[in-house]
């Protein structure tokens, strides 16, 4: 994937070199500022709610929550692996929230445990709700329009709920359907 896209932008530069050479250098200038901006907008988003991940975890409403959310994702994930369990809660909250980015160690975590236990559908499960990320609210995508400059950056809201519920509700038919025990 590297290569691929050097290769575009090797060929971008060139072609812009050889067409517009005084508009290169601003171009890509403008280019670099943009994306540091975006950074560093999206750093903020993530800082926050990692911040109030790690508030909820030392308070203990983050082991409450999974206690309570425990029943029902044993169910979904037909598991009774408790800290797999509590592992996928807390990455599956993650993403409710808008932050696909950053539960992934926990992720990871759930899924390498369940397969250690040859739980196969847990971890597909769980892998097919990471994809679709049913997003309650999704705060990394609101944070890039309003880093873009989006004049009401929280429009995708309904849109993004009503589309994320849908490809999740296949996704988990789907491991349903296909996937064995």
């Amino acid at each position: 994937m590297n290569a691929i896209f050097s290769a575009i932008f090797l060929l971008s530069a060139v072609l812009f070199l050889i067409f517009d050479p005084d508009g290169f250098l601003p171009a890509l200038l403008s280019g670099g500022e943009k994306a540091a901006t975006l950074s560093l907008s999206l750093l903020a988003v993530y800082c926050v709610w990692l911040g109030f991940f790690k508030v909820m975890e030392q308070s203990g409403v983050s082991e409450k929550l999974s206690r309570i959310l425990a029943p029902a994702a044993g169910k979904l994930l037909r598991t009774r692996d408790k800290e797999g369990i509590s592992l996928a809660v807390y990455n599956l909250s993650a993403n409710l929230l808008g932050l696909p980015g950053a539960p992934t160690p926990l992720g990871v975590k759930a899924t390498e445990r369940f397969c250690a236990r040859g739980e196969r559908y847990a971890a597909c499960m769980l892998f097919v709700l990471n994809a679709t990320s049913l997003q309650l609210l999704p705060a990394t995508a609101i944070a890039l329009r309003a880093a873009a400059g989006s004049a009401s950056p929280a429009d995708i809201f309904l849109p993004t709920l009503l589309c994320t519920a849908l490809t999740s509700l296949l996704g988990a038919l789907g491991v349903r359907c296909f996937v064995r025990r």
